[in-house]
């Protein structure tokens, strides 16, 4: 129940915002209430804003109702910054819109639009996106630049700040105001002449101020995010651009940023990388300092290629000419770090001494225009490690498959040391930063410091080029003896990093609540003062993002923190389910330990299909973790009650269990598991729904067999009625009866004829073999999925034989010998009732189909093919003794050299399917289909296709938001027809796309010839 206060602020937003987009249940106030910080706030109401006019309305009214304001994007922030008990305001899936300048060279991105797709938009350009935060891949533009978040190769030279051109905000007065553009910033002269006043007047007292001045170049000269920013002051006389900059760092304190103008950076083409091993953390640091001086003075002439933004009236005082440094990286790992991740040379360094402590890596890297370039780079770096003593030889590597598993160890710290922290507790991420002449002995500071308080499994690792440090802490706040440490850890931390080193106790990750009670204790007065006297100008009632950055409370860093209770399946809650078999008890508790390590980042949502839609994979876990803990306490039925009544739909039912989201996991979790137990929660053995899929599964070829008139039932309809009047017919029936949703990609049905499969090879035409010995072809077992057994083709198809037969004729031109199991028609993989969470009848039906494919291979001596990549995922994770492979896989590897390739210069459309891409297939797949097509078109940001089996039927809402972005670029590229390897994906691809979707093994059938 929302409070009162809020009331009449609801009713006047329902008046321009759709009621879809706005939340005031129970569940999603919990599930947006969350973001990647250890601390929690539930929202009174969340918005998710569709446009500018919607922002400017939120921020009018509020101003008036007096209610504050957080704004949030991907929520992957730390420290906070994103959660509010008041209203939140999500600017994500709907503001993805981009422009790219003619030169490549500037970009315009509205704030929903995720860093890592900003790079793939900008690389066929040779051009990146500067800010390259390690949640690059999740995080959105609206949060890396409002918390100015940087990264490994982004240093004070390409931060936000640096890159930034000009920005258009929404004001908290609803104002808006694009600092880039002649005519808004002439209105708003005109209507706001003494905020702009106050800007000059904050400007000249500044500047004015000799000792504040010199302070505030020298905090920037290194990372620094804590308080606002303030170096706009003393770089920029013009207000608009103060104005444009005073947004970068400032975490939704000031503004809303609607759209930011960016310069893009040069992307070098040559790479090399090393990891360098030293004997102690001083030595390393003091290598990272020597090879920091390394310069190509010629290089730095080149500043057009850099990426530095150039500032007006040509104060260029606090660019770094980057191009000229050698060094573009250098990652520290200390030896908790390379323990962490299983490092080979830590390991071997720990079996030849007593004490390991001090073996430190540093990962580093150079880039160059050409390989001339890249060599002399390393001769530089070479040279100047001559001088130090490293533990094994310097050994640079430009191999991108080499080099890349350097990255891995480093990318793996964070997954590594959060998945091994107790159950319970917290895995934090604090960073610092020191001035480079202080790194050595300042990080040999920090290691003992945190020793010293007793984190005995804590490491310190990070962008040590920029003197920039992570360290990560397993931290229960249980307890107040707990609390009590972390808190005189921080106050350590305060005076370590202020007072002796005069360094940023925020580096890249943001203020937020962490840090908010130490801004002014870095800072000093002066600039505190001036920070507050921003805040008042552009908030003058404190409504936007309160508690962040400016919190009055010295205690607010160490309160609200974020419950994480243990998830507890039904089978150890009940002390084990006697019906339920052992293994599957087991399994039910291997799933719940997993999501246990859940650190809800976020990184899972790039790949949920849902997020935007109903709920996240992130946020079915928080929900599922309140659920649990109003269990285990007894406390609250009423809401527990709730809470599991509201999950339903948008956190069982949306659920494509597709298991995408353990691909950009740090704890490779997949969600999917999770909603397997819940759905196999809600199905007990002896209910009704659980005895009908055991019917089903125990008389599966008559129910297969019951399928067909279904199918030829529909299809006479469509015949009969036409394809108009059966879809509105069929519409009306699925929303008011509930019944499966036809559309006209629904096939006929089919049934493989017993003579097909009895026909001997020769009168199939099949290809004779090298030497014609016909009596040794080679053989493969063929194992037609159940739904290929069953569905033929649509009415209107572009291809005419049904797969089967079309898979039987494409292997018979290859030179191979079909076998086809026994008793074909009763097995199944068991997706289908894996999917329905009846996971011991799917584990039963997979070891029917291992035994009978076991017997057909002749115990596995030929290979087994199955033609639905799905089911082919599933066979795969349940049955280890044979080689199993999905048709791309198996034309890629055993008939690519037994076929004749022309390539058609049509343009054709491939969908990945989720399970190709678990699977590691994804490359295979689009390899083959180049070489059927000289322009192959893989449609940007669709993953996974949301039909889910039956859920595409059942529950089309979610397939049509998967695909919302296909169509657009089907339509644009003039492609007239598409290939996958699942016939539901493809049915839900030809509804969506407005062109018909086919197996790949058409398109290799029409490519190809037999080699005579």
């Amino acid at each position: 129940m929302i409070k009162s206060k809020y009331t009449s602020f609801l009713q006047e937003i329902r008046e321009f915002i759709p009621q879809e987009r706005i939340y005031t249940d129970e569940l999603r106030r919990l599930a947006w209430g969350t973001d990647a910080g250890f601390y929690r706030l539930i929202p009174q109401i969340v918005i998710r804003s569709g446009n500018e006019g919607e922002i400017s309305g939120l921020l009018r009214l509020a101003d008036r109702y007096g209610l504050p304001v957080t704004f949030r994007a991907a929520g992957t922030s730390l420290s906070g910054q994103a959660i509010s008990d008041s209203i939140l305001i999500v600017a994500g899936k709907h503001w993805e819109k981009y422009s790219i300048s003619p030169d490549h060279e500037q970009i315009t991105l509205q704030p929903g639009i995720i860093g890592q797709r900003v790079n793939e938009i900008l690389a066929p350009y040779g051009r990146k996106f500067a800010p390259d935060p390690a949640s690059v891949k999740s995080a959105m533009v609206g949060g890396i630049v409002m918390n100015n978040a940087s990264g490994m190769n982004c240093g004070t030279h390409a931060n936000s700040d640096k890159v930034l051109i000009s920005a258009r905000i929404v004001l908290a007065d609803g104002t808006v105001l694009d600092t880039g553009d002649g005519i808004s910033r002439a209105s708003f002269e005109a209507t706001h002449p003494d905020f702009l006043n106050r800007i000059r007047e904050l400007r000249d007292e500044i500047r004015a101020d000799e000792a504040l001045s010199a302070r505030i170049r020298y905090k920037y000269s290194i990372k620094n995010v804590t308080g606002l920013n303030l170096l706009p002051f003393v770089r920029f006389d013009d207000p608009f651009d103060i104005i444009a900059h005073l947004m970068v760092g400032s975490e939704g304190t000031l503004a809303f940023l609607s759209q930011v103008t960016m310069r893009t950076e040069y992307d070098y083409p040559h790479k090399a990388s090393a990891m360098l091993y030293f004997k102690s953390i001083k030595d390393a640091c003091r290598a990272v300092v020597a090879m920091k001086e390394l310069k190509n003075e010629e290089l730095g002439m080149k500043n057009e290629e850099s990426g530095c933004a150039v500032t007006p009236q040509g104060n260029s005082s606090f660019l770094i000419p980057h191009s000229s440094f050698i060094v573009k990286g250098a990652e520290l790992l200390d030896y908790k770090s390379l323990s962490s991740v299983d490092d080979p040379i830590y390991i071997r360094y720990k079996q030849e001494v007593s004490d390991p402590s001090g073996l430190t890596a540093v990962l580093t890297e150079t880039k160059a225009r050409t390989r001339e370039e890249l060599a002399q780079n390393l001769s530089a770096i070479e040279a100047c490690l001559t001088s130090f003593s490293t533990y094994i030889p310097v050994h640079f590597t430009d191999r991108p498959e080499e080099y890349s598993k350097y990255w891995a160890i480093r990318s793996g710290i964070f997954p590594s040391v959060g998945g091994t922290r107790q159950p319970g507790t917290t895995c934090l991420i604090e960073d610092v930063a020191f001035h480079i002449e202080d790194l050595p002995e300042a990080t040999a500071d920090l290691q003992q410091l945190i020793a010293r308080h007793g984190y005995d499994d804590a490491c310190i690792y990070g962008h040590a080029l920029e003197g920039n440090y992570h360290f990560i802490l397993n931290q229960s706040f249980s307890t107040d003896a707990e609390v009590k440490r972390y808190e005189e850890l921080m106050n350590d931390v305060k005076s370590l990093v202020v007072d002796k080193y005069d360094g940023s106790l925020k580096a890249e990750h943001g203020t937020g609540r962490n840090m908010a009670p130490f801004v002014k204790y870095e800072w000093g007065e002066a600039a505190f003062e001036a920070m507050k006297a921003v805040k008042q100008l552009f908030d003058p009632k404190g409504l936007l993002n309160p508690g962040v950055i400016f919190n009055d409370d010295p205690q607010c860093h160490i309160k609200d923190f974020k419950p994480l209770p243990l998830l507890v399946d039904k089978e150890t809650r009940e002390q084990g389910d006697k019906e339920n078999s052992t293994t599957l008890a087991e399994t039910h508790q291997l799933i719940s330990e997993k999501v246990n390590k859940c650190i809800e980042c976020g990184f899972c949502e790039v790949n949920c299909l849902s997020c935007g839609f109903t709920l996240s994979s992130r946020q079915r876990i928080v929900v599922q973790r309140e659920i649990s803990r109003l269990r285990q306490s007894g406390e609250d039925e009423e809401r527990l009650a709730l809470l599991e009544k509201q999950y339903r739909y948008p956190g069982n039912q949306t659920c494509a269990g597709d298991g995408l989201c353990s691909m950009s996991c740090p704890m490779n979790i997949n969600t999917g598991d999770l909603t397997h137990i819940i759905r196999q929660e809600s199905l007990p053995k002896g209910s009704l729904g659980y005895k009908a899929g055991d019917f089903a599964a125990n008389h599966f070829a008559g129910v297969k067999s019951a399928l067909r008139p279904v199918l030829s039932l529909a299809n006479f309809g469509h015949s009969a009625l036409g394809t108009k009047a059966m879809s509105s017919i069929t519409k009306g029936m699925h929303h008011i009866l509930g019944i499966p949703l036809w559309t006209p990609a629904m096939p006929k049905s089919y049934r493989i004829r017993n003579e097909e499969l009895k026909m001997r090879n020769e009168e199939l035409g099949c290809a004779v073999v090298p030497q014609g010995n016909s009596s040794s072809f080679n053989k493969v077992v063929y194992f037609p999925s159940c739904i290929n057994q069953t569905m033929g083709l649509p009415k209107r198809s572009p291809v005419v034989q049904p797969l089967v037969n079309k898979m039987i004729s494409l292997l018979r031109k290859g030179g191979y010998e079909v076998i086809f199991p026994k008793d074909m028609d009763k097995l199944c993989c068991g997706t289908i009732w894996e999917s329905k969470g009846m996971l011991d009848i799917a584990d039963r039906k997979a070891a029917e189909l291992e035994a009978a494919l076991w017997e057909a291979s002749e115990q596995g001596k030929y290979p087994v093919l199955c033609d639905q990549s799905p089911c082919l995922h599933r066979m795969r994770e349940t049955i280890k003794r044979m080689k199993l492979y999905e048709p791309a896989e198996f034309i890629y590897t055993f008939l690519r050299d037994r076929l004749v390739f022309t390539q058609t210069d049509r343009p054709v459309a491939l969908h990945i399917t989720c399970s190709m891409r678990r699977m590691g297939l994804a490359d295979t797949i689009i390899s083959l289909a180049k070489l059927c097509s000289t322009h192959v078109i893989i449609p940007e940001e669709v993953g996974c296709c949301g039909f889910a089996g039956d859920r595409g039927f059942t529950y089309p809402e979610l397939n049509s938001y998967a695909l919302r972005k296909l169509r657009p670029q089907i339509e644009a590229s003039g492609v007239a027809i598409g290939y996958s390897n699942s016939r539901t994906c493809e049915i839900g691809l030809t509804t969506n796309s407005g062109i018909p979707y086919v197996s790949i093994a058409y398109l290799v059938d029409e490519c190809t010839e037999k080699i005579e």
